[in-house]
């Protein structure tokens, strides 16, 4: 086989789609006039000195030979081990302290202009994504809240920094909503993660209980609504009282979202009796939760119960609803026929559930095609 230098063949990628190098150590072994003895010689010398045991010499021939006939590559364990054994050191760039000192300078340059500049961008961000969904945005606001949480990396300690930690928390919480409507939850659980990192190292515990929470959705959209009502639930109570109304009765709405989907019926309706008592006017980034958006909420509980009166809320809802808000209204359409389907009215399911249909298509939500989907598939329909 041909190489250069010590490395046969160009990088390939490995199934994680991660570059991996090959090692061909059949040549290896013959451009240093070693045989199978010699290499197993020189492996358990540099194994005994990262303190690894390595199996019989048979063992290893086996291994060796296995290498050699089939094109198997070696683990990462043993490729670590024959890279030091052969003497492949692999070289990195030295970097120059003017490139440390570089991101320093920038991370030290953030004034609460420059806060306000991010908090910004993620504001127009959000009225984008009401708009046109998040099909066309998910990959700018991932790049937007990874780039504040770099510059949290490098800016020094006080409420800059903090104020800094939230506007990344937020922007992160908007790319993992994003990435949960396009029905990406891994991306959409990891991005929540970075968000409840830079939560706490921003302090506030608004951010804090709303980014846990809300995490929790990746759980409930997978069919964890157990798994999710206890997540809601906590987050709920390491909020307490810390936080302002608007966002209690978000955490408690959404906990009782969960408990419908288990089918705790009366749970749900008590939940839901609080989340009115609780709403509040604050101003909250990331939070909508007005009297018309805990309607469409409170009947999204319903039409999952079952209930009587969902219809009734959740048509007094859509009336309510600012026309700004399409993925919201998607899911009020894909609730109401939901509800009219419990009733029978098939009239009523169909044409809610085309109206569903046509806003979820043009805002890309997979999240809502998927709750259309599963309605339809009962009757033998499609999405269109």
């Amino acid at each position: 086989m041909v190489h250069t230098g010590s490395m046969a063949g160009p990088p390939t990628e490995d199934t994680g789609g991660h570059r991996a190098d090959t090692l061909d150590v059949a040549a290896l072994c013959k451009e240093r006039g070693w045989n199978w003895s010699r290499l197993a010689r020189e492996l358990r010398r540099v194994a005994k000195i990262a303190g690894i045991t390595l199996p019989s010499d048979d063992s290893l021939r086996r291994r060796f030979r296995g290498w050699a006939n089939s094109g198997r590559q070696p683990d990462e364990m043993y490729t670590m081990l024959l890279r030091q054994a052969f003497g492949l050191v692999q070289t990195h760039p030295v970097e120059h302290p003017g490139d440390f000192l570089g991101r320093i300078d920038r991370g030290f340059s953030i004034d609460k202009e420059t806060v306000a500049a991010l908090e910004a961008q993620t504001d127009g961000m959000r009225l984008l994504d009401r708009r046109l969904g998040a099909h066309r945005l998910l990959s700018q606001s991932e790049m937007h809240a990874r780039t504040i949480a770099d510059l949290v990396q490098w800016s020094p300690e006080g409420h800059i920094r903090r104020d800094l930690a939230a506007a990344g928390a937020e922007a992160a919480a908007l790319a993992g909503w994003q990435a949960l409507d396009l029905g990406q939850l891994k991306a959409a659980w990891n991005l929540h993660t970075l968000a409840r990192g830079l939560a706490g190292e921003s302090g506030y515990p608004s951010i804090i209980a709303h980014v846990f929470a809300q995490q929790a959705y990746a759980l409930l959209d997978a069919g964890r609504a157990a798994q999710a009502a206890a997540q809601f639930e906590a987050a709920r109570a390491a909020a307490g009282t810390s936080v302002p109304g608007v966002v209690r009765a978000w955490l408690i709405t959404a906990e009782a979202e969960a408990r419908a989907a288990n089918g705790e019926r009366g749970t749900t309706l008590k939940l839901l009796d609080r989340a009115d008592r609780y709403l509040s006017d604050d101003a909250v980034p990331g939070i909508f939760l007005d009297p018309a958006h805990l309607a469409r909420w409170r009947g999204h509980c319903l039409a999952r119960l079952g209930h009587e009166e969902a219809v009734t809320t959740l048509t007094s809802a859509l009336e309510q609803l600012d026309p700004e808000f399409n993925r919201a209204a998607a899911g009020l359409h894909t609730d109401l026929a939901i509800a009219h389907d419990a009733r029978g009215d098939r009239d009523g399911r169909h044409h809610h559930a085309e109206m569903a249909n046509s806003l979820s298509s043009s805002t890309g939500s997979t999240r809502q095609r998927l709750r259309i989907q599963a309605l339809l598939d009962a009757e033998g329909e499609q999405v269109k």
